[in-house]
């Protein structure tokens, strides 16, 4: 080939040639190694295993915080209380570093006998989870995270834990007092948690304060690796106490719904009110059959009964008494400023006869005298006006009305010691 002058070109082009296949050979080589590194990867060739840890997602990263740890004593009696702040996600952390030894003793042998017990498999378990949590706050959601994260306890098996309150029938007690039934006008508010003494979560006892970035300051007397709340009082006076009413033959229960234990943790952020707890609480779709007691030590200062029975017809699903009412399933033993629900074991006489003269002690006592014995795990009485509480749990062979009661009182709780209550109340 010649140019118009009449030069040769077959050398130019000849020069072109080698350069374009030098370019494909260093293209082709290229992308056979990218697509040799991507096979590598996903066959999981890509260096040894003992030389690399796969690593499938990010840990979400968190402050310096760790939780406040300290014992609250009544003479050989010692509870851990553990006061966690920041965001869900790092309260979860911090309460999963502080206590990780005893959540990893206590909920995998927890577990394996709760599924012996109510013959399910870790994939039942799995299944009833993710069905309750499409109706849980995100909130105890993100803290169940990083309680595992914390802890180093697998989630699965964290979320497992929280669903057995949905799956196992069990039965509790509760009184609320205040005004003219009480000696100083305080609302004081029982509650016995009577339950399975053999899955042995009472060795476990852990007293949490949670102090969000948004939210009420609130405490849970619960277990190592719950931090579902089966009963709790916030810094708003808001007090809460439930008492199962489901017998084991009306199984399967509701699961499609938040269980009462990860909603009260809702009603413990938010409500500032009885009137706002009640609103909070309407709002929730039943699971089962319960009883619950609500009371509000600091702005309505009163308490309401409440029966929610899932399987009756909508409009009789949920019945709400106050104080004094010819309604009330225990009608005519019903007085002025004090609602319960005992199941019939006596409180009623008391109360009569301690009208206007009820206190924190004589509650504690009240407390003891209607739990169901063989199976009292936990009693607490709150004082929703002075936010303060006592608390026992049982202990080896003593069922918790056997045990001395300890007092948390968070208007003086000052666990890192700089002279400011930790809950920011005075």
């Amino acid at each position: 080939m010649r140019d118009r002058t009449g030069r040769s070109c077959r050398r130019e082009w000849q020069c072109c040639d080698t350069l374009v296949v030098v370019l494909l050979v260093v293209a082709f080589t290229g992308m056979t190694t990218v697509a040799d590194e991507k096979a590598e990867v996903v066959t999981g060739a890509a260096g040894k295993a003992e030389e690399q840890e796969q690593v499938l997602f990010l840990y979400p990263a968190t402050a310096g915080k760790d939780a406040l740890v300290t014992t609250i004593v009544n003479g050989e009696r010692e509870l851990p209380v553990v006061v966690v702040r920041g965001t869900p996600y790092e309260m979860g952390v911090q309460l999963g570093r502080a206590i990780g030894e005893q959540i990893k003793t206590f909920v995998p042998r927890a577990m394996e006998g709760l599924k012996a017990e109510l013959k399910v498999s870790d994939e039942d378990f799995r299944e009833v989870w993710a069905r309750t949590a499409a109706f849980t706050d995100d909130r105890v959601e993100q803290e169940l995270i990083g309680l595992a994260d914390g802890s180093g306890m697998p989630l699965a098996t964290l979320q497992a834990l929280h669903t057995v309150p949905l799956l196992m029938p069990y039965s509790c007690s509760s009184v609320a007092v205040w005004g003219d039934a009480t000696e100083d006008g305080h609302l004081y508010q029982t509650r016995n948690l009577d339950w399975s003494l053999e899955v042995k979560a009472h060795e476990f006892p852990v007293i949490v304060v949670y102090v969000p970035n948004n939210g009420a300051a609130h405490v849970v007397p619960t277990f190592a690796g719950m931090i579902g709340a089966h009963t709790g009082m916030n810094v708003w006076g808001i007090a809460l106490a439930e008492m199962g009413d489901s017998p084991g033959r009306e199984m399967p229960y509701q699961v499609h719904a938040p269980h009462f234990t990860t909603y009260f943790r809702t009603l413990l952020y938010d409500a500032d009110s009885l009137t706002e707890a009640i609103e909070i609480f309407k709002a929730q779709p039943m699971t089962k059959r319960y009883h619950f007691v609500f009371g509000d030590g600091q702005k309505d200062r009163q308490a309401v009964k409440i029966r929610a029975h899932s399987p009756t017809p909508p409009g009789h699903r949920v019945t709400i008494w106050r104080d004094n009412d010819s309604t009330d399933e225990f009608a005519p033993n019903v007085l002025p400023c004090l609602v319960y629900n005992d199941e019939g074991r006596g409180a009623f006489p008391t109360l009569q006869k301690q009208y206007g003269t009820l206190n924190g002690e004589k509650m504690v006592e009240l407390a003891n005298q209607i739990p169901i014995k063989g199976g009292n795990v936990s009693n607490v009485v709150y004082d929703a006006t002075a936010l303060r509480l006592w608390v026992s749990y049982a202990k080896g062979e003593k069922e918790a009305y056997q045990m001395p009661y300890v007092l948390l009182d968070l208007k003086t709780l000052d666990v890192d010691g700089d002279g400011k209550a930790d809950v920011g109340v005075r």
